[in-house]
């Protein structure tokens, strides 16, 4: 059994809990629970759990007793245990009513083939259920997971190297940190010759995160688990004081969350320029001003369309980011992709400068959003869809790139449209340019004068008629 099977096994059991009146996304929390004992097992790992709370103790037991046990385990495990174990279970419950339908799933994951789900990855078995979770429309994580073509692509582009600090402000259930960690993998000759103190780094220092919803970062905490990652994910709202410390970073991926702060308030953070309440701008502020000022610290971020047109702060935020950083260039998204049919999406990818002016001398722009398919559950977004994109994106000379979807404005052409970055869309051959029609007193005019024309020559072939036979036609 494959991990693809064994996530759609996992994802069936839901179904045992509908009558407990749990929703999906508490699913994968109290999976997560579950899971998190089973994979200690199965890797080796139970030291860091007390004997009395191991897999094993859920196996031997049934009935009410196993309710009562599995109670006792939440609480004393996020009471008493200790470093990532209490952090995954501090303030648990359990939401499982019926004892029966717990000790349905504790036997069903025991039943499973764990020896080929380690082959093949416990991480990716646990992203799989992440990625199935968000693609449920009912069970709203949509908004804790980007889809992973797009985290991809932005992490190949961004590029992570061996040594450098990593950080998603918003990292939801740890994505974007994790796809920079197998990049940096998958690109390193050998992990192993790097010094002890520089492995030692990757492992426990250079992928963070920060992820203000509860059980979310549960499951950041989960997934960085079970690929090998141990750096601090913490529990907390960067837009607050607390993300003041967050910064003097090389690389930034994120995908901070859509909306407005409840209430409209203004935002808490004391040390960005702008106060707004509008969220993904102050996320851009953090981020920008997160990046060390070394002309070398990049950062690629998914942000609504309103951040590129936005007037007032938003005018003024962009104006500083265009100083402060290269912006050079911007991804427009195809629509359908995240859990918002409507929302329209870009991703900024930008470098900060050494200096805190005039760093941005023009922006490139690529169309992925015009004259597209329609992308959704039935047409996901593949990897072949930015291939383009990644081709210009790479290339030594971008003026070489003749694409009609790859366009270049100076910042002299942008600051003349009002600092507007809603740049770069190509024509929408769906749409009807009205400037294209010809003029309807025009071609009325044209219309009756071809109607004249086919008169005379109608009634210059009815006289020849007259004139050959003699007759009235």
């Amino acid at each position: 059994m494959n991990n693809q099977e064994i996530v759609a096994k996992l994802w069936n059991l839901c179904n045992v809990l509908r009558d407990d009146g749990i929703t999906y996304h508490q699913y994968v929390t109290e999976l997560t629970y579950i899971l998190f004992l089973k994979m200690c097992k199965e890797t080796g790992a139970e030291d860091a759990i007390p004997e009395e709370y191991r897999w094993d103790s859920l196996l031997n037991k049934s009935g009410l007793e196993l309710k009562k046990h599995y109670k006792q385990l939440l609480n004393d495990l996020g009471e008493k245990g200790t470093g990532r174990v209490r952090q995954i279970y501090q303030g648990a419950q359990t939401n499982i009513d019926e004892p029966k339908n717990l000790e349905k799933i504790i036997l069903t994951i025991d039943q499973f083939d764990w020896y080929t789900a380690k082959e093949e990855g416990l991480g990716n078995l646990y992203e799989g259920l992440l990625e199935k979770n968000a693609n449920e429309k009912k069970s709203g994580a949509g908004q804790y997971f980007t889809p992973r073509v797009l985290i991809n692509v932005m992490t190949r582009l961004i590029a992570p190297q061996p040594g450098e600090l990593c950080n998603d402000p918003a990292c939801g259930t740890f994505g974007f940190m994790i796809a920079a960690s197998d990049y940096v993998k998958l690109h390193t000759d050998n992990l192993f010759e790097l010094d002890t103190e520089q492995q030692e780094f990757q492992i426990k220092k250079a992928f963070t995160g920060c992820e203000l919803v509860h059980d979310t970062h549960r499951l950041a905490l989960m997934n960085a688990m079970l690929h090998g990652i141990e750096s601090p994910i913490y529990l907390g709202d960067t837009l607050s004081s607390f993300g003041q410390n967050m910064k003097g970073y090389d690389v930034v991926l994120t995908n901070p969350p859509f909306g407005t702060k409840k209430g409209g308030e203004r935002a808490t953070r004391d040390d960005l320029t702008y106060a707004t309440s509008n969220k993904q701008l102050n996320f851009l502020q953090h981020i920008y001003r997160s990046l060390k000022a070394n002309g070398k610290a990049r950062a690629a971020v998914v942000l609504p369309d309103n951040v590129l047109f936005a007037d007032g702060d938003g005018e003024k935020i962009r104006v500083d980011l265009m100083d402060k950083c290269n912006l050079h260039t911007i991804l427009r998204l195809p629509t359908g992709i995240f859990y918002a049919q409507g929302v329209k999406t870009n991703v900024l990818f930008f470098n900060r400068g050494e200096t805190d002016k005039g760093n941005t001398k023009g922006v490139w722009f690529y169309d992925l959003r015009t004259n597209m398919p329609s992308f959704g559950k039935t047409n996901p977004l593949k990897e072949e869809h930015f291939k383009d994109f990644e081709k210009a994106y790479t290339a030594e000379n971008r003026d070489a790139i003749h694409n009609e979807r790859w366009n270049y404005f100076t910042r002299e052409e942008i600051e003349k449209k009002q600092n507007s970055l809603d740049l770069g869309l190509i024509r929408d051959d769906s749409i009807v340019d009205y400037e294209d029609l010809p003029d309807p007193i025009e071609s009325g005019e044209e219309a009756i004068a071809s109607l004249e024309e086919a008169i005379d020559l109608l009634q210059s072939v009815v006289n020849e008629l007259k004139s050959l036979t003699g007759a009235e036609v």
